[in-house]
Order: structure tokens, then C-alpha cells, then sequence
């Protein structure tokens, strides 16, 4: 049975707290959370890369000298990749990287990296994470209280526009939501502070 102790914004005890076993105690799948991990980062690339091929860059319309007799190697354009402002021999274009993976290894994935935070004891509890106003430095310090220094990622059950102004200034912090956590950002993070309802949410979910 796997329990964890849950905390106040000021870092004092306040209970204890069973986590789901289906979630938090499974073996991780290495393999599978480097897939998930390589599918979020394809899916965030632009693709907006471009170069010009020989065809497209301007100029080089006539041959620069005869064929034969100069002495010099034999050349049709001045806009072969050899040339300086020559075009590209295979040059990038547009394109999109996505890519879907099924639900199965997504949820696996997302399992696995809880498990693993979980076995590290890096999964901090917290009964309630609310701010009466976007203040920095109060959130700094209830981070610092709980032990989470260095790079965080801090789960609400919902957006609250005070936690996320509070918390997104300080260096390492990451603010999300229960409904948009993903595997990348929580493996990403040394810490993961979690309000006790986002807990419920994601016990929810992925049970």
C-alpha cells in the first residue's frame, strides 16, 4: 500500500494520503516513456524551416564560360551548390513532424513517470494550493517549505490565474492542470507538487 504524507502551503504536516497503486506502484516501461518522449517533442517542432534549391535562388541563367578551351573545369551555372550563393543541395522545406501514438503506450507513458516520481520520493502532497493575489515571493516561499527547489512542476485541479502569475516568474517553476499534464514536463521536473483534488483528478483518469 503505497502512502504519502500531504502538506500545507506553509510546509506543515496536515495527513497522510493512500496513493493508487494502478498509477503510482506499477514497474516503469523505459522504452515506452522514451517514445511518448520523442513523439512531445516532434509534435512541438515548427517545421518551418527553409532553404532554396538551385532552381529557385536567382541568377545563373546563362553558362559562366565555354565549355571547352579556358583551362578551367567545365561549369553550366552559377548557382550549382559549388558556387557562393549557389543553392542548397538538398535544402529543408516546410513540414510537419507530427505524429500520433496510441492511447495505450500514452497512458503507460504517463503511469510510468508517476510510478518512478513516486518510487523517489519526489511526489509532494498538498491539501490545497490557492493564493488570495499573484504575489511571487509568498509562492517562493511556500515552495521553498515544501522542499521543492530547483526545477518544480506545480499541478492545480483547475486554472487559477493567481497560482499561475505567482508561480511564473520564479526560475525552474512550471505551472499546469490536471487535465493537461503530460509525460515530457513531469519527467522534466526534479519535484512534483500536486494539490490533493488534482491528485484525485489524475487517480481518476489514469486508474
Amino acid at each position: 500500500m503505497l502512502k504519502t504524507n500531504v502538506y500545507d502551503m506553509s510546509g506543515k504536516l496536515v495527513g497522510e494520503i493512500e496513493l493508487s497503486e494502478a498509477v503510482f506502484g506499477i514497474e516503469p516501461n523505459q522504452a515506452v516513456v522514451h517514445d511518448v518522449v520523442k513523439n512531445h517533442l516532434a509534435n512541438k517542432r515548427q517545421g518551418t524551416q527553409s532553404a532554396l534549391t538551385r532552381a529557385e535562388v536567382s541568377g545563373g541563367g546563362r553558362k559562366p564560360w565555354r565549355q571547352k578551351g579556358t583551362g578551367r573545369a567545365r561549369q553550366g551555372s552559377t548557382r550549382a551548390p559549388q558556387w557562393t550563393h549557389g543553392g542548397i543541395v538538398f535544402a529543408p522545406k516546410p513540414r510537419d513532424y507530427s505524429y500520433t501514438l496510441n492511447k495505450k503506450s500514452r497512458r503507460l507513458a504517463m503511469k510510468s513517470v508517476l510510478s518512478a516520481k513516486a518510487a523517489e520520493a519526489n511526489i509532494i502532497v498538498i491539501d490545497s494550493i490557492k493564493m488570495e493575489a499573484p504575489k511571487t515571493k509568498e509562492f517562493a516561499a511556500f515552495l521553498n517549505a515544501v522542499g521543492a527547489e530547483g526545477k518544480t512542476l506545480v499541478v492545480t485541479a483547475a486554472v487559477d490565474q493567481n497560482v499561475v502569475k505567482s508561480g511564473r516568474n520564479i526560475p525552474g517553476c512550471e505551472i499546469t492542470f490536471a487535465n493537461l499534464i503530460n509525460v515530457y514536463d513531469i519527467l522534466n521536473a526534479k519535484k512534483l507538487v500536486v494539490d490533493q483534488a488534482a491528485l484525485a483528478k489524475i487517480e481518476e483518469v489514469f486508474a
